[in-house]
């Protein structure tokens, strides 16, 4: 006989919502409550008062949707799992204010598919101190951080990993199915070390990710970015440690003192399109760090806009490679995502890179040819790889590469894992192979000349990619496997 996939007395301790609305807010209640306990607990362990052992305070709330087995017409257009039958789905939800529009919209889509009913409550996943009250720890004495593990939660590093998004969960068929791609703990753990990364608060991140290996971007980025700011035709211009500028010109604090090791900018739009350029600087390692954590922001897209080496004697300096495959030779995912995997191009974003370039560079049809060369894109993980040249000229050459970098590769792969729209574009620095090595000289007169055209190529594709939000067409059925959760 077939288990049935869940049983009533699972959302007996649940409340029943009248909207996606109803149910965000009662999320943020719970959660806000939950939090609450752990600082009071916290306050009485800091002062040095004796108090028990128990530490059952705390947890996460839960959403869970259900959806009966009569159900609306289905449809193609939308990105979404599809329901065979009567399923329960659930996720542990952290920082309902942070992830409030995601779950809105979210909710709002699986409503419009399904005739489903929600719910809110609180799981049995406890709310780790470090996660709680990450700085109220810091005023502890040493015996007193020591103590912590007997009264309070810590991060359970065996529950937080990506087997939902891995696939791990494709064939267990007891209890809820997942309703998102990440749960609470995973999703906390990752929020840290963005902050940590990249010294900007997630709050500030938009929906559209630049990401560059050079820093000469991050410059353009700014003086473009405050110029949109002062025009009004953005909100804010957010820069690592909070420094905010608005439209008078003033920052709101000096510049952070040290940078940390990616920094992010944050150009923040009133229309909520706006865009986040992060300097990953050189590696597969580095690309695959970030992306691992703001995979859990659920981004619209993101972009690897950065340098390379063209590998073809017909390629110039300058001239623009668009990634239409990937030989991944950084090796930084092969435990999870194995290289035999194809990454499949996402046309929405392969059309809006080719239409930007160009709508920037002026040049018709015809002309483009002869400066933006598509195909293969060689990531890596050898910086001095021209030394090896005569042990990966073969593969090279079977691969039809046309370029070579330490990060596109990565970020791509990492865009299919998490099912976040991913595109490159890269810009031909130096041509190793024919005797053009990137030397200090050389390097300058090119970035002076090519960097603010690359970035506003970037700038315009997310313009583009905006629309087909709006439209509805960006987020690619290419992403989703055979089982997926119901959110993106």
């Amino acid at each position: 006989m077939q288990e049935e996939p869940f049983s009533p007395v699972d959302l007996v301790n649940m409340t029943k919502c009248a909207s996606p609305q109803d149910a965000v807010e009662k999320l943020k209640a719970i959660y806000a409550g939950q939090l609450e306990q752990i600082r009071q607990r916290f306050e009485v362990y800091a002062t040095g008062e004796s108090m028990d052992d128990a530490v059952d305070n705390g947890v996460y709330p839960m959403l869970a949707v259900s959806v009966p087995r009569r159900q609306v017409r289905q449809t193609s257009m939308l990105s979404m799992g599809r329901i065979a039958g009567e399923t329960l789905h659930a996720i542990t939800v952290t920082r309902p204010d942070l992830f409030s529009d995601y779950l809105l919209e979210q909710l709002a889509y699986v409503e419009q598919r399904f005739d489903v009913s929600i719910f809110v409550g609180i799981s049995d996943v406890p709310i780790p101190l470090t996660f709680a009250l990450e700085q109220a720890t810091a005023r502890l004495t040493g015996n007193q951080k020591e103590g912590l593990q007997y009264f309070f939660h810590l991060p359970n590093l065996a529950a937080t990993n990506d087997d939902i998004v891995d696939g791990r969960k494709i064939l267990q068929r007891s209890g809820p199915l997942p309703l998102s791609l990440f749960t609470a703990e995973r999703v906390d753990y990752s929020l840290h070390r963005i902050q940590h990364y990249t010294a900007t608060d997630p709050e500030h991140f938009q929906p559209f990710i630049l990401f560059t290996n050079y820093q000469r971007y991050v410059s353009e980025f700014i003086e473009t970015g405050l110029e949109q700011v002062k025009a009004g035709n953005a909100e804010m211009l957010v820069e690592p440690g909070g420094r905010i500028t608005y439209a008078d010109g003033c920052p709101s604090c000096d510049e952070i003192a040290k940078m940390p090791q990616m920094p992010a900018y944050h150009l923040v739009r009133n229309n909520g399109q706006g865009v986040t350029l992060v300097n990953i600087g050189v590696g597969p390692s580095n690309a695959k760090n970030i992306t691992d954590h703001l995979a859990v922001l659920r981004p619209h897209a993101w972009l690897m806009i950065g340098h390379c080496g063209a590998l073809r004697r017909s390629q110039s300096l300058g001239d623009y490679v668009l990634a239409h495959a990937y030989l991944r030779d950084d090796n930084v995912l092969d435990h999870v995502l194995p290289p035999s995997i194809p990454l499949p191009n996402i046309a929405e974003v392969q059309l809006a890179l080719t239409q930007s370039v160009l709508d920037e560079t002026g040049l018709n049809r015809r002309e483009l040819k002869k400066h933006l060369r598509t195909g293969t894109v060689v990531t890596t993980d050898d910086r001095n790889w021209e030394l090896e040249f005569e042990n990966i000229a073969t593969r090279l050459n079977q691969a039809r590469a046309i370029a070579i970098d330490m990060e596109s590769a990565t970020i791509a792969a990492n865009g299919y894992r998490y099912r976040v729209p991913y595109g490159t574009l890269l810009c031909a620095s130096d041509r190793p192979l024919h005797g053009e090595i990137k030397l200090p000289g050389m390097a300058d007169a090119f970035y002076q000349e090519r960097v603010g055209q690359h970035l506003k190529i970037g700038l315009r594709t997310v313009n583009y990619l905006a629309e087909e939000v709006k439209n509805g067409t960006l987020h690619s059925r290419k992403l989703r496997s055979f089982d997926e959760p119901l959110f993106r």
